[in-house]
């Protein structure tokens, strides 16, 4: 049996997935939002997502009644998100700016936001701890940070079941966690380090969960065919997205912080 199509009112296997992928993530920045305009009293807060490309938590944000400035240095991916936003009826409420954390300051005021995502820029920031510090400088006092990064033994465990034993070796006793000259992925942390990271750029860590602990391990026929696999597998997800057993061989690992204020 064909897969439904979008269009034919049914929903694409990779779009039903994507709870798996994102899912985490918005439970933790909902809620920390949440804290946020209950402590300042305000309504709609000011969000700013770096490297935020399409729009794939800026809209969800924005749909919250937030203010969203999305900062990415490729012009196709802020039309895209233009376009999504418009979308979802929520244009008035993002802004697309073409930049990158280095040039941060360039484009979006210091001190401005009461919650900065940072979402799979580190791994590809010239100096992860300079990135950093430029992201928390966007914050408001008491304001909340969502930094998102490639987890090292996610990587080392996806290689050793690819049968690339090798590789997967490589990735554990390379400094940036690299399985070789194909590796996309120009560095990789563990959990320590990227909470090392935050506390050193002068934030309380406040949480620190593994993403998509199970999701690319298991087959993806298996969970777009076998009836309540994918609601199943959320819960597997969620539950061991805490622990850090299972955090250190999350895909990705997310870690919400706080600016002191």
């Amino acid at each position: 049996m064909s897969e439904p199509s979008p269009a034919a009112g049914g929903e694409s296997p990779s779009s039903r997935r994507g709870p798996l992928r994102t899912g985490v993530v918005r439970e933790v920045l909902d809620d920390a939002l949440a804290r946020r305009a209950k402590s300042t009293g305000a309504d709609a807060l000011d969000v700013l997502d770096t490297g935020g490309g399409t729009g794939n938590f800026a809209v969800p944000v924005a749909s919250l009644g937030h203010r969203v400035t999305v900062v990415d240095p490729s012009p196709n991916a802020l039309f895209a998100l233009e376009r999504r936003a418009a979308e979802a009826g929520v244009a008035d409420r993002v802004r697309g700016v073409q930049g990158d954390i280095d040039g941060l300051f360039d484009v979006v005021p210091r001190g401005g936001f009461d919650a900065v995502l940072c979402h799979g820029v580190l791994e590809y920031a010239d100096d992860p701890a300079d990135g950093l510090r430029k992201a928390v400088e966007a914050l408001r006092p008491g304001g909340a940070l969502s930094l998102l990064a490639s987890g090292l033994g996610g990587a080392v465990l996806g290689r050793a079941l690819a049968g690339h034993f090798a590789e997967a070796r490589q990735a554990l006793i390379d400094p940036d966690g690299r399985w070789g000259q194909g590796d996309a992925v120009p560095r990789r942390f563990t959990a320590e380090q990227l909470a090392g990271l935050v506390r050193e750029a002068g934030l309380a860590v406040v949480s620190v969960h593994g993403v998509r602990v199970f999701a690319d391990l298991v087959p993806g026929g298996l969970v777009d065919t076998e009836p309540g696999a994918l609601e199943a597998l959320l819960k597997l997800e969620a539950t061991a997205a805490a622990l850090p057993a299972f955090q250190a061989v999350a895909t990705q690992l997310h870690v919400l912080a706080e600016k002191r204020g």
